[in-house]
């Protein structure tokens, strides 16, 4: 029988990161390198964590250009971006938003990453629940895109 941390937190479609545990006021949290500081572990963040440690150690991203919960405004409101990507010329490339690997990648989970592009005008957005991974190449000037077969290593971006 799974405990209760098992069930919340399972085994993702990545590889294992070296997560740093600790604990808040009762509630479990994980240390964010990125943010440098410990989030409460949520099962977004439980994917979130693995994602960010993925780009970094298999896929060669550098994390001082990565960004964790960037604040955006969307007409009007405030938004966070749940991971970004940036250049070294300081402007974003990336946005990766995350969900807990209970909720299934939908059309409307990629309609809100593609509003957030209103405001970042990104070349690749990425949706992921830890299970499945959806990556897409926007051409904006050509006002094409394509879905790719995975997220590409740092150095072919």
């Amino acid at each position: 029988m799974k405990t209760d941390f098992e069930q919340r937190f399972p085994p993702l479609n990545l590889p294992a990161a070296p997560l740093q545990f600790g604990e808040k006021g009762g509630w479990p949290t994980v240390f964010d390198s990125l943010r440098r500081r410990f989030v409460r572990l949520t099962p977004e963040e439980w994917v979130r964590q693995h994602f960010t440690s993925y780009l970094i150690r298999e896929k060669g991203y550098p994390a001082g250009l990565l960004g964790n919960e960037v604040s955006l405004t969307l007409n009007g409101m405030a938004r966070r971006c749940d991971s970004v990507l940036y250049g070294l010329d300081g402007q974003p490339r990336m946005i990766v938003e995350y969900k807990a690997p209970t909720v299934p990648l939908t059309q409307k989970v990629f309609d809100q990453i593609y509003r957030y592009n209103l405001v970042m005008r990104v070349e690749w957005l990425v949706i992921s629940n830890g299970l499945q991974h959806v990556c897409c190449h926007l051409d904006i000037a050509a006002g094409t895109y394509e879905f790719v077969p995975q997220v590409p290593a740092y150095e072919d971006l």
